[in-house]
């Protein structure tokens, strides 16, 4: 016989408090190997989700199934599906190494995973420190040590970010990545798209409890086009004439560029040179994911944005699913910024992590991850 059918799986789940849906007929799938982003906007039902596929909440209709069966029907829980909805779960008078001591035992998993899983998630030199003097930041990593140390399959994680700084996240991301890499699957919920657009290969994206959005991040970006805005000396004239070409997508902005959807630079430049339009430049402006997510799950708290005002829209007004307009011509150029490759993401002194863990480092600097005095 067969096993039962691997992933996660959501089907026509809902969830309704006194009449109030948080959750309406919900569906999706989250591939077993992935990262999967669980998207959405605060209230808008992930966190309910989470609790029902965790089996903390009983919902109203439809089914949520880890390896096909409901969570309450795994023979090891802890070994199958590791899960942080709250980093505030330790005793304040504990110690790290305790906690997870704690949870070794209810789980029957050796003690030496406690120290382990510290080390795992760079706390091994505070072990003996009790919880109630951990930062927002080492509270998630702690939590995540916990989720780890039955060696799970699939984690599920409900906002890690929160409280972490940009070191915390970077690492965060490098670790998700190295355990997907080693076969886990995760299942990763946040209301700010860029903080898992990077790690993220499959997104479902909800708002108001229901689906909006399901599919590969690839997916989602090829969804909107990006467009060339054309810089010219008869912006009317080009417009025309990729229409008769069959270019229909063109439309005049504010600052006087037709933004072109649909064609290459090249061809556009090669049709303006028989139209006699002279082109004094060319770029190309790619879609932004985050006012596209925006886009699809606005409206559950609808309100002003400022003093209302009268008249065409102010400058700087931005069409949905695209970065802002920039001056033509450009008032100042400045380089790109550039970002470090994840590869080369890591504080001085301190060796990638990996996920499972390797042989310990021979040495120990005198500070850990985030800075904090070992």
């Amino acid at each position: 016989m067969s096993g039962p059918p691997p992933g996660i799986s959501v089907q026509g789940l809902t969830k309704t408090y006194k009449n109030i849906p948080a959750v309406s007929n919900l569906s999706f799938a989250v591939p077993p190997g992935s990262i999967t982003g669980f998207l959405g906007p605060n209230g808008s039902g992930k966190t309910t989700t989470l609790r029902m596929l965790l089996g903390l909440v009983r919902p109203t209709a439809g089914l949520a199934l880890i390896d096909g069966v409901p969570h309450a029907s795994l023979q090891q829980p802890g070994q199958v599906v590791g899960a942080v909805l709250d980093a505030q779960g330790a005793h304040p008078k504990h110690t790290a190494l305790t906690h997870l001591e704690v949870y070794c035992a209810a789980m029957r998993v050796p003690l030496t995973q406690a120290r382990a899983m510290l080390d795992l998630v760079g706390l091994g030199s505070v072990a003996t420190r009790r919880t109630g003097e951990f930062s927002l930041g080492m509270r998630q990593r702690l939590a995540l040590a916990t989720a780890l140390l039955g060696q799970p399959r699939y984690l599920v994680l409900d906002e890690p970010a929160n409280g972490l700084d940009p070191e915390g996240m970077a690492w965060l991301r490098e670790f998700l990545l190295s355990y997907a890499r080693s076969g886990g699957t995760v299942l990763v919920s946040s209301h700010i798209l860029r903080e898992v657009e990077q790690m993220a290969d499959h997104l479902v994206i909800v708002s108001n409890g229901t689906l909006v959005h399901q599919g590969t991040t690839a997916d989602l970006r090829n969804a909107y086009r990006a467009r060339v805005l054309v810089a010219c000396s008869d912006p009317a004239r080009l417009a025309a004439a990729l229409a008769a070409a069959g270019i229909t997508d063109a439309q005049i902005q504010g600052d006087g560029r037709l933004a072109v959807a649909g064609a290459e630079p090249e061809r556009i430049a090669a049709l303006a040179t028989e139209q006699k339009v002279t082109v004094f430049g060319t770029h190309i402006e790619h879609v932004d994911l985050e006012q596209v997510f925006l886009s699809m799950t606005s409206g559950r708290y609808a309100a002003t944005t400022g003093y209302p005002q009268q008249g065409p829209p102010p400058p700087g007004f931005v069409q949905p699913g695209y970065a802002p307009q920039q001056q033509y011509p450009p008032q100042h150029q400045h380089p790109p910024q550039q970002y470090p490759q994840s590869q080369q993401y890591q504080q001085a002194g301190y060796a990638p992590q990996q996920y499972p863990p390797g042989a310990p480092a021979p040495h120990q600097p005198p500070f850990g991850p985030g800075g904090f005095q070992r």
